[in-house]
């Protein structure tokens, strides 16, 4: 009996498939459009990405998990049967067994959620990883050694801290502050200071491009287009660095916090391990200009960035993949 294994990294921002022997095969947005009339799907990923905020009112592009988890199941269910079918895994005897990485604090309603839509769209068998544990595995970290070691794993919907060591984690905290909420930070301070309404992709790219939420870390102003709020017609306006800096400060904040709490939690010889290896960053989040110098000043630790950062999950689920029956 042949089957097929692959890996996927359901996450709130990207949705990134690894085939076993393969490698990473798909990486597009967590996003889905719809006809509101009908419930029809019209496109799914990149497509469905170049939609959001420019579609007329029966079309709506919907974005099926939030905070790491499935929001809407049927979409969810869709989404993945899509994403399938594109990488052309179908057709093997045997099925489709796939592992799949949620946050670490995934309640079992929410792993009940993920198995089923993974049955739905295929799955023979379903393995569940958590993400943290599937970050530092593909951020290169040998965690089945007793030796301790830190990762942060900011995504889209949430943060993991974690401690790990011997293969599992020792203490870790989820946290619902990651990309999407920078984002609203970004967005609510531009509707508040300038009275102007932007879209949520407009955001991503202020982020990417000028944002910090490090003191001094950039000094660079761009000019942005919405609408008025008072007179409702399009309008530009000019913004800094140190203003979005200022309208982020209290989320990545929290981050530091979180890595805090779970360095206090420690056990003293895992603490002295980290002394020595310092922190590693990852997720699509972590990209944020200025928040791994951010982390360090504040926890006094060493941060070092992992090399592909938006694909460390992935990776990991590859690693994991060779080792699945162990993990049956």
């Amino acid at each position: 009996m042949f089957s097929k294994d692959i890996g996927i990294d359901l996450g709130t921002a990207n949705v990134v498939i690894h085939v076993k022997g393969k490698g990473i095969v798909l990486d597009e947005p967590s996003v889905v459009a719809i006809k509101r009339s009908t419930g029809k799907v019209l496109a799914v990923g990149s497509e469905a990405y170049e939609m959001v905020g420019r579609t007329p009112g029966d079309i709506v592009a919907i974005r099926p998990l939030r905070d790491g988890v499935i929001a809407d199941f049927a979409t969810t269910e869709e989404m993945l049967r899509h994403f399938i079918e594109k990488i052309q895994v179908r057709g093997f005897f045997g099925g489709i067994r796939m592992l799949i990485c949620t946050p670490a604090n995934v309640t079992p309603v929410e792993e009940k959620a993920i198995r089923e839509a993974a049955e739905k769209a295929g799955a023979k068998e379903v393995f569940l990883a958590v993400e943290p544990k599937a970050a530092a595995v593909g951020s290169g970290m040998d965690i089945w050694k007793p030796v301790g070691h830190m990762i942060i794993d900011i995504g889209g919907g949430t943060t993991d801290v974690a401690i790990l060591s011997m293969g599992d984690i020792v203490c870790g905290e989820t946290i619902k502050i990651a990309g999407d909420r920078f984002d609203t930070d970004i967005l609510r301070a531009i509707k508040e200071k300038h009275k102007l309404i932007i879209g949520e992709r407009t955001a991503e790219q202020i982020k990417k491009e000028i944002a910090t939420v490090f003191p001094g870390g950039r000094n660079e102003s761009m000019d942005i287009r919405g609408r008025d709020m008072v007179r409702g017609l399009p309008r530009t306006v000019t913004i800094t660095s140190e203003e979005l800096r200022e309208a982020m400060a209290e989320s990545a904040n929290e981050i530091v916090e979180a890595a805090k709490r779970v360095l206090e939690q420690t056990p003293p010889e895992l603490a002295a391990d980290i002394i020595d290896r310092g922190i590693i960053m990852t997720g699509g989040g972590s990209l944020l200009h200025g928040l791994d110098q951010l982390v360090a000043e504040r926890v006094m630790l060493p941060v070092m960035m992992a090399e592909e950062p938006t694909l460390s999950v992935a990776h990991g689920t590859g690693i994991m993949l060779e080792n699945l029956d162990r993990l049956k």
